[in-house]
């Protein structure tokens, strides 16, 4: 199934059926999607830096003058620094470590308990939108989910250089 951007835009905002999302995912995936979803992100980005890869629902890699690479909020164009570092230890953590707050967001006797595990909810700084969740044992150390492998990315999957700046 051929997906421009307009459908693009409508996935993203969560507009389509069910039916059609469905297919959108399990179908076959046309070569140029992957620049087309990053035109509609550049497209509503409020930032001009040139984004390289999406990072997650909020976030994505952008190229920086002199061959940097940062992530950077795709809402209100926050940096959180070299994309191979742990974007979350830059951003603003709400953690529910007891009972009470834990209650805040499960119904009574439907929560972990607060002894063996934490929820950790991270959020821009910038446009405080939430960027991610984690649910750890108390004490363990903030997830560094993974570094993307852009040169590996691009030169190898997609046949091109790195964009830079």
């Amino acid at each position: 199934m051929r997906v421009d951007q307009p459908m693009l835009a409508d996935l993203v905002d969560e507009r389509l059926p069910r039916g059609q999302v469905r297919a959108i995912q399990s179908g076959y995936k046309d070569p140029d999607r992957f620049d087309t979803y990053l035109a509609l992100l550049q497209e509503r980005a409020p930032f001009d830096e040139r984004i390289v890869l999406p990072f997650g629902e909020h976030l994505a890699i952008v190229a920086k003058p002199g061959g940097a690479y940062v992530t950077k909020c795709l809402h209100c164009a926050h940096e959180f620094g070299d994309y191979r570092e742990n974007w979350k230890l830059e951003s603003l953590v709400h953690v529910r470590d007891s009972e009470e707050k834990l209650l805040e967001i499960y119904p009574k006797m439907m929560h972990g308990d607060a002894d063996w595990e934490e929820i950790r909810e991270f959020f821009c700084p910038g446009c405080l939108t939430q960027l991610e969740v984690d649910a750890v044992a108390p004490g363990y150390p903030v997830l560094h989910d993974f570094v993307p492998d852009l040169e590996g990315f691009y030169e190898e999957w997609l046949g091109r250089a790195v964009p830079s700046a």
